[in-house]
């Protein structure tokens, strides 16, 4: 099996990684508490499953926002992710969000507002003044418009400066103008407010501590997404990690965090690294 695993995510330049129905086969194996279909909000897409470690108590809290080119996606697909993380000490909640045709831009960071004013508030073993945001894709892209906004996380009643220990992003898109896809053009809507959907635009100084990787085959999300934020976090002297994990491509830089594929990158140890740092009591920064 790990032979066969292995061949699938080193074909063809690194290409894909194996189908995600055997790594969240294999995932069962991980010793974790999963709890699933709960719902942060009433209607359709607003499900959510937390996965923790056995026992967990007062633990860092991490939001997981999965990809899918904010037009598709489920929650149930990244249990890989989810047990993974739990796996490392981190309590995991992972959330549907309404995708287009559906909805257009605003849904999608409202939606995770909704969802992140949930985890705050639930019981399930984590500490909610040790929260952290993270995504994969469209959902880094989520990830980084709540952290670097305030509007979205200000209509619940919360402060991403204040309430939010830190940022994670795996091949995100932070800033892709300009569009050129009808599709991407439709979702992000006429072009002169197109700027407002673009993390990047709301970095000021002073954001929460960030994680920013991508995978140098990456062919999906161009990698320079990645280098440009880190380089705009830094011109305003804000704290930022990055990492530019070889030969990995857009799907295999998440498949990396499973337990089968960890040989491929470190991305596991260096989001959860930066978890726990940032999560730490009495640790600023």
């Amino acid at each position: 099996m790990l032979i066969a695993l292995a061949f699938l995510a080193t074909g063809a330049g690194a290409a894909a990684f194996a189908p995600a129905a055997i790594l969240n086969a294999l995932s069962r194996l991980e010793p974790v508490c999963v709890v699933t279909d709960q719902n942060y909000a009433e209607g359709d897409r607003h499900g959510v499953d937390i996965y923790a470690p056995e026992g967990a108590s007062g633990l860092p809290v991490v939001v997981l926002f999965y990809g899918g080119g904010w037009e598709e996606g489920d929650r149930a697909q990244y249990r890989f992710v989810g047990t993974a993380l739990a796996s490392r000490g981190i309590v995991t909640v992972i959330p549907d969000y309404r995708v287009y045709p559906q909805v257009r831009f605003s849904a999608f960071p409202k939606d995770a507002t909704r969802a992140v004013q949930w985890a705050h508030a639930a019981e399930f073993g984590g500490d909610p003044s040790r929260l952290v945001l993270a995504g994969h894709s469209a959902g880094a892209h989520i990830a980084a418009m709540l952290a670097f906004d305030p509007q979205w996380l200000a209509g619940v009643g919360l402060d991403s400066r204040r309430d939010l220990a830190g940022m994670a992003g795996c091949a995100g898109p932070y800033a892709f103008l300009p569009l050129h896809s009808p599709p991407l053009m439709e979702i992000f809507g006429p072009e002169p407010r197109r700027p407002l959907s673009q993390p990047i635009n709301f970095v000021v100084g002073g954001e929460t501590p960030v994680f920013v990787a991508t995978g140098t085959a990456d062919t999906s999300v161009d990698p320079g997404n990645t280098m440009r934020l880190a380089a705009r976090i830094r011109a305003h002297c804000g704290s930022v990690d990055t990492r530019a994990y070889e030969k990995l491509s857009h799907r295999s830089i998440i498949g990396a965090v499973s337990r089968p594929l960890r040989w491929l990158a470190p991305v596991l140890d260096d989001t959860a690294e930066l978890v726990h740092r940032v999560t730490r009591k009495g640790d600023a920064s």
